[in-house]
């Protein structure tokens, strides 16, 4: 854990003893939530070890561990991570306070202690957009995966004609175009302030290369909305499920338009790393 916290990880340390129970209830959240488990149970080898970046409180965790995985959480926010060893620890899974920048440092202390490899790894609904390099991320994470092994990063995407409705009938032009916008933005939660990169793909492919090959792009909200239409959509359930099987349909050809993107990268044999750290 860093000595000092990130203005991002003091946001979500803030937020973590009401976030359960402020997200937990929105219906559009779980719907996305499920799209996403859908591809990690397909892809992650039964009773696999599982990395988590950016866990949170542990609920995609806790699933995974439930469902017979061995999970070690990670995430920068100390509050989150007390919380999601409460939800891990009796299910044989585990959670450290490690952010996603210190992924390469956190890889060469991991590996003195225990050199077995994970057999996947994941990251759901955003927190690299909160890394602005993504390299000794990626370099950090192909220390820790065995070859072949399956890495499924979901992140924001970066036109989300969904938001972009929402935003406006709210009334909020400034917001609706907002993930266009290349370098740092700005970003609020629980009155705090501060930046969020809203990644390109080609980025992810460059600072993931040569350690991961992608294999292919998943819309995550394609036409379910945005967390920015709660709690409306939720009083909705007919149309929120309507949409929902419109997204099974839509998902891989419309990829680039969801309010996440999922990709599923795959680690290669590649092992050459470079020494920054």
């Amino acid at each position: 854990m860093t000595a000092q916290l990130s203005s991002a990880t003091i946001a979500f340390d803030d937020v973590a003893p009401e976030f359960d129970a402020r997200f937990g209830k929105w219906n559009s959240v779980a719907a996305q939530r499920r799209a996403v488990r859908a591809v990690l149970l397909r892809e992650f080898p039964r009773a696999g070890r599982i990395l988590e970046l950016g866990g949170g409180t542990g609920e995609d965790a806790h699933f995974l561990a439930s469902n017979g995985f061995e999970l070690l959480l990670t995430d920068s926010s100390p509050a989150m991570v007390s919380i999601a060893k409460a939800k891990l620890s009796h299910l044989g899974s585990s959670a450290e306070s490690v952010a996603a920048e210190e992924m390469e440092h956190f890889a060469e202390r991991r590996l003195q202690e225990d050199r077995r490899l994970f057999d996947g790894a994941f990251s759901n609904f955003a927190p690299l957009n909160c890394v602005v390099r993504l390299r000794p991320t990626a370099c950090g994470l192909a220390r820790l995966l065995k070859p072949g092994a399956p890495a499924i990063l979901v992140v924001f995407g970066t036109f989300c004609p969904a938001e972009v409705i929402t935003e406006l009938l709210r009334g909020r032009r400034h917001n609706a175009l907002r993930r266009m916008k290349h370098g740092q933005r700005p970003a609020r939660l629980s009155g705090h302030d501060f930046h969020v990169v809203y990644h390109r793909g080609r980025d992810l492919v460059e600072a993931f290369t040569p350690w991961f090959v992608l294999e292919r792009r998943i819309g995550i909200g394609v036409t379910v909305p945005p967390s920015a239409a709660e709690p409306w959509i939720t009083k909705h359930p007919r149309l929120l499920a309507a949409m929902e099987a419109i997204d099974r349909v839509v998902s891989s050809p419309l990829a680039g338009l969801g309010d996440h993107v999922l990709y599923q990268f795959r680690r290669t044999s590649a092992s050459v790393f470079p020494h920054w750290i």
